[in-house]
């Protein structure tokens, strides 16, 4: 994969809220990385869903990159990897291999490079984002709780966190799964989550949004205690109802 575009999710959590600063700090940094060809940082939702309440102790980082090695040269020799081995209370970090994408962020596709491929067995990773008009806000949030209840016990479903690059009207799930017949089950089985979707669709609460699974590989640290791509450490969660 060395040549290859790959992405990278990275979540960390601090041990107070004066981590919001970074989401400043950062900034500039990132924008002077080299073979970073698109990033976003992200704040997280409490739990596992996307909600109304934001952990303000835990952040993510999105990224895509030329290539692995431009990854590794961030994680050697920036200092916001740095900071992330230094400061941060608890870490984890993923590599993305690309397996589809589909939608826009922010008018672009970050990973438009990308061909179809079939998922090969083992987890897989699944990135959703919406841009939500206003005028929906009110019933995309509704339909959350119901989804949530639903698939609380989803099989399959290995983690999930909700993130969010504006409070409310930007938001996102990155999820794992077990494989990708789990995947289809969550999105084409599920009764509550179609009618979200047909809504979605019917009356367009979203002005852009993305889709992206990938094969993720290389992880690092723990999340919420463990490290959930580790056999004997997964368990379900919930992700919430972006559309696909």
């Amino acid at each position: 994969m060395s040549t290859d575009i790959i992405a990278s999710f990275h979540l960390v959590r601090y041990a107070g809220v004066d981590a919001m600063r970074h989401m400043a700090f950062d900034r500039p940094v990132l924008r002077g990385t080299g073979g970073l060809r698109f990033w976003r940082l992200l704040g997280t939702g409490r739990g596992r869903s996307m909600s109304l309440g934001a952990d303000l102790r835990r952040w993510a980082l999105f990224a895509v990159w030329d290539g692995e090695p431009a990854l590794e040269r961030f994680l050697a020799r920036s200092p916001i990897a740095a900071r992330w081995r230094d400061e941060a209370e608890e870490s984890w970090h993923v590599r993305l291999a690309p397996l589809a994408s589909r939608g826009g962020w922010g008018g672009a596709d970050p990973l438009g490079d990308t061909v179809d491929r079939p998922a090969p067995r083992g987890p897989v990773a699944v990135l959703t984002r919406a841009s939500i008009r206003p005028r929906r806000l009110v019933a995309f949030y509704r339909s959350v709780p119901d989804v949530d209840r639903l698939l609380g016990g989803q099989d399959g479903c290995l983690a999930s966190v909700g993130i969010g690059e504006w409070p409310l009207a930007r938001q996102a799930t990155f999820s794992l799964w077990r494989d990708e017949a789990s995947v289809h089950r969550y999105a084409y089985q599920g009764s509550a989550h179609r009618a979200v979707i047909r809504r979605v669709r019917r009356e367009g609460w979203y002005s852009e949004e993305l889709f992206a699974r990938f094969v993720p590989f290389g992880a690092e640290g723990t999340w919420d205690g463990r490290d959930p791509l580790r056999p004997g450490e997964r368990d379900g969660a919930a992700p919430g109802p972006v559309a696909h």
